[in-house]
């Protein structure tokens, strides 16, 4: 929990201060408004990419051939372990979002609590695709370029440190094919309060779509491992 939560908070502290001065281009009265969200969907998607290096390391252990051979369903292998690594997330978020109170952040209480909500699904989802490609690898090597080459991009153009809106008409096109981008975005309207705007809402349904994938990948792969 401590060290998952390092880089984010020396975000917070280090380059969140740059962006009070541009609040108002950046069309906000509270940058950390803007920020924080982005960091905590940021948190969601790495905190959860790289749990499949641990479940590589159980394979060659042998844990998993040992919980194969239980009557336990294959889909709690899963479950399971998303669950756990939810539990985590959301300790870090909450942490997270503790310690921007402070620096400068102002947001109504139930839009922070929808959008801690969504970045626990979007953990839960990013967790299964984690583990279901470390269980087709089964090597770090292979698994550690693939999920970078995914991860640079998708942080590029997902708006998670300043807002796309701010990018030239081609990139902010690219941009909204990115299904990340849409989820920032409707985090970041639940901690303005905007809850009957769609931007909020489809962020949200763009999150639970995630959701439903990941967890279709993640089943279908743990099922055939164990066939």
């Amino acid at each position: 929990v401590f060290f998952g939560l390092t880089q984010p908070i020396l975000y917070l502290v280090l380059f969140g201060p740059l962006l009070k001065p541009l609040a108002s281009q950046l069309g906000t009265g509270n940058a950390y408004r803007l920020f924080v969200p982005g960091i905590l969907v940021q948190l969601g998607i790495f905190g959860a990419l790289f749990v499949g290096f641990g479940l590589i390391a159980e394979y060659r252990a042998g844990v998993i051939e040992t919980q194969r051979v239980t009557p336990a369903p294959r889909t709690a292998l899963l479950m399971g372990r998303v669950g756990r690594d939810v539990v985590v997330l959301l300790v870090q978020a909450s942490l997270l979002t503790l310690v921007a109170l402070p620096l400068g952040l102002r947001a109504p209480v139930g839009g922070v609590l929808i959008g801690l909500a969504v970045v626990a699904l979007l953990g839960a989802a990013f967790s299964a695709v984690s583990y279901a490609v470390a269980l087709t690898l089964k090597s770090e090597d292979a698994l550690a370029p693939l999920l970078n080459a995914v991860a640079m991009p998708v942080l590029l153009l997902s708006g998670i440190l300043l807002p796309m809106t701010l990018a030239p008409g081609w990139l902010e096109k690219l941009s909204d094919i990115n299904p990340l981008k849409h989820v920032v975005d409707g985090v970041r309207a639940f901690f303005r309060g905007d809850f009957s705007g769609g931007t909020a809402w489809w962020g949200l349904g763009v999150t639970a779509a995630l959701v439903l994938l990941g967890f279709w990948f993640g089943t279908r792969t743990f099922r055939r491992e164990s066939a």
